[in-house]
């Protein structure tokens, strides 16, 4: 069953303590609401450290399930979101050193690739998978401030609360960034990913 699909009901506002409280009584409505409401900011922080959507959302669901396994471990139910974060940030941090190993296991498998295409779509994909090794030189917290501010449209405010940084440091991260990203793809492949 999947915590993540069929979740579109509107959020009423409830505060955070209050589901978590609903959720440990046994209320699967409060659950679903906690997932409803803070899904976007997990699967930002998954991707920002996964550089790949299906895994960022694999990694949701997993730490969703996780929460709700140790809801009893929060502590402080009105900090839930940041208690959620960390679990989806070790879950990433999981999943990112499995994948790594099965990735060198398995490099002696891959086929050698056929003559390029040179239509539109093909260079989209090399540029993508360009960006998406670019993305992976950059360290976890440049990563997780580039993602939310260039894609998620956030300001160095909302991504200093999101992440546990300072605003300067957030502008600071978005700068070395953009300057490690300019340097591999050049200006005008950055401006067209992160923007497109």
């Amino acid at each position: 069953m999947s915590l993540i699909r069929g979740t579109s009901k509107p959020d009423d506002g409830t505060p955070d303590a209050t589901l978590v409280d609903r959720a440990r009584r046994g209320d699967p409505d409060a659950f679903a609401a906690l997932v409803r409401r803070h899904f976007k900011k997990a699967y930002t922080v998954a991707l920002a450290l996964l550089s790949n959507g299906m895994d960022a959302e694999d990694v949701c669901q997993d730490a969703f399930l996780k929460a709700l396994e140790r809801l009893d471990d929060c502590r402080e139910p009105d900090k839930f979101a940041s208690w959620l974060l960390q679990i989806v940030r070790n879950r990433a941090h999981n999943f990112r050193d499995y994948r790594r190993v099965r990735a060198a296991v398995s490099i002696e498998l891959t086929g050698v690739a056929g003559p390029e295409d040179a239509s539109d779509e093909a260079v989209q994909a090399d540029l993508r998978t360009r960006l998406g090794r670019a993305l992976g030189r950059l360290s976890d917290i440049q990563r997780q401030v580039v993602l939310l501010h260039d894609l998620e449209g956030l300001k160095h405010r909302e991504i200093a609360e999101r992440i546990e940084i300072s605003e300067g440091m957030s502008r600071q991260h978005l700068f070395n960034a953009r300057k490690t990203l300019r340097e591999i793809l050049g200006p005008t492949a950055l401006k067209e990913h992160l923007h497109e």
